[in-house]
């Protein structure tokens, strides 16, 4: 691994992380110009979703003269509309007649079970069993793959309004998934060799530090079954550091050398909803510094109404990307969880924020593939909308699925310009869907 040179370690770059959380929300909306009830009211969301950000968030990537409508401040500060008004209203009463802790939590705690926290049966259909008994902390939705939620990595440097595993964050055990058993991945993956690749989520494994990473990374390097090992993070975005000025940046990098010298093929699945993210020179150090390692960064966000639903938006983040060495790789459909229908864009205006993008760039950037549904049969990508003996319809086809069969078949379902998600889409010239069954 050669180092770089040329990195400024100031004094600036090098502080010590420093998380802002619920106690620090009436101050920061203050600072984005919010009124009292506004600020309340943004409490009182973040009491049912959770909210935590970061120094070099609030002061390097949010434009605070144009908040709180500014991309960057909606992407982790909670808005009072994310929530039914009812909801909103009612916690709002709580909070500012000093109701009872258990009180408060038990409203909360009703509002969040009505947001879907586990989409996709990620935890009935994913989890593999011994014994009828769940293995902790492992998914096997598809036959190559492996996902592993380090227990010390399910958090976040910090959280996107509108992220899918919100759930990991609230406190609750019973939503918690996550494992501390590195023995017991190897010996999950030693009794299946069809797996392949391996991806470490979360939360963040980056949170982690470089000797606790390390405890899951290295037993992996001994299994020749192995192709790739993944590892989905937002800390480019969020803490850029973790590469570059942190006390054990050189040790971790050094640890992504000893994977790829080992034959694997080291995938950093890197978060980018923005192009703003990439724009600290920070970034451009920190991608530079992985990349020395052997690894190759590839780049995924969900398309999100508000922050980057423009095809302009997605077109510059994915030229910005591969000017950075990166390889842009997905764009997501918001999921159906949380607050969904604040954020997510109908299918068929994915589509076309999509089209747009992929034909105002070059053939280098087109290996990005979407939009993508992760939905419970498997990735089910839109590939556009046609006209077909009269009917309109949407052209769609599987990129991963839980039966592998499936894979890159093409079908069809009817047009539906209000649709947001799989489940809300009709088959068109059939009477089911070709994962479903009669």
């Amino acid at each position: 691994m050669t180092l770089l040179t040329d990195t400024i370690r100031t004094a600036e770059t090098s502080r010590r992380f420093r998380a802002y959380t619920g106690k620090h929300l009436d101050e920061l909306t203050a600072r984005a110009g919010l009124g009292p009830a506004e600020r309340l009211a943004a409490r009182a969301v973040a009491t049912v979703l959770p909210f935590r950000t970061n120094e070099y968030v609030v002061e390097h990537l949010i434009d605070w003269s144009a908040a709180p409508d500014d991309p960057i401040y909606r992407l982790v500060f909670p808005q009072p509309d994310m929530l039914p008004a009812d909801d909103v209203a009612r916690l709002s009463d709580l909070i500012a007649r000093d109701a009872p802790k258990a009180e408060l939590q038990a409203a909360a705690g009703a509002v969040r079970r009505r947001l879907n926290p586990h989409p996709a049966g990620q935890l009935e259909l994913n989890v593999p069993r011994v014994d009828g008994a769940p293995i902790p902390g492992i998914q096997h939705k598809y036959p190559e793959t492996v996902l592993f939620f380090p227990k010390q990595g399910q958090t976040c440097h910090a959280y996107c309004t509108y992220c899918f595993r919100w759930a990991q964050f609230i406190g609750e055990p019973d939503l918690k998934f996550a494992s501390d058993d590195a023995a017991a991945l190897v010996a999950y993956l030693r009794a299946h060799p069809e797996v392949t690749s391996v991806l470490l989520t979360g939360g963040d494994p980056m949170i982690m530090g470089e000797p606790v990473l390390r405890r899951y990374l290295e037993p992996l390097l001994e299994l020749e079954q192995l192709e790739s090992v993944r590892i989905g993070s937002k800390s480019l975005a969020y803490w850029p550091q973790r590469f570059v000025t942190d006390p054990d940046a050189d040790a971790t990098l050094r640890l992504f050398e000893q994977v790829t010298a080992a034959g694997k093929n080291l995938a950093f699945m890197a978060h980018f909803t923005h192009p703003r993210e990439m724009e600290p020179a920070l970034v451009r150090d920190a991608a530079a510094r992985i990349a020395s390692t052997g690894a190759v960064i590839r780049t995924q966000a969900p398309l999100i109404r508000g922050i980057n639903d423009a095809p302009q938006t997605w077109a510059r983040m994915w030229r910005g990307q591969l000017a950075l060495g990166m390889v842009p790789y997905y764009m997501f459909v918001e999921r159906d969880t949380g607050p969904r229908d604040y954020f997510a864009v109908p299918l068929a205006r994915a589509h076309e924020v999509f089209r747009d993008a992929y034909a105002a760039v070059s053939g280098l950037c087109r290996t990005v593939r979407g939009p993508s549904m992760s939905a419970t049969p498997g990735k089910v990508c839109v590939d556009g909308v046609a006209e077909i003996g009269g009917r309109k319809v949407f052209v769609l086809h599987f990129i991963q699925a839980r039966d592998p069969g499936l894979v890159g078949r093409p079908f069809f379902a009817e047009y539906d310009e209000r649709a947001l998600w799989l489940t809300d889409l009709r088959p068109a010239f059939a009477d089911r869907f070709p994962h479903q069954t009669a």
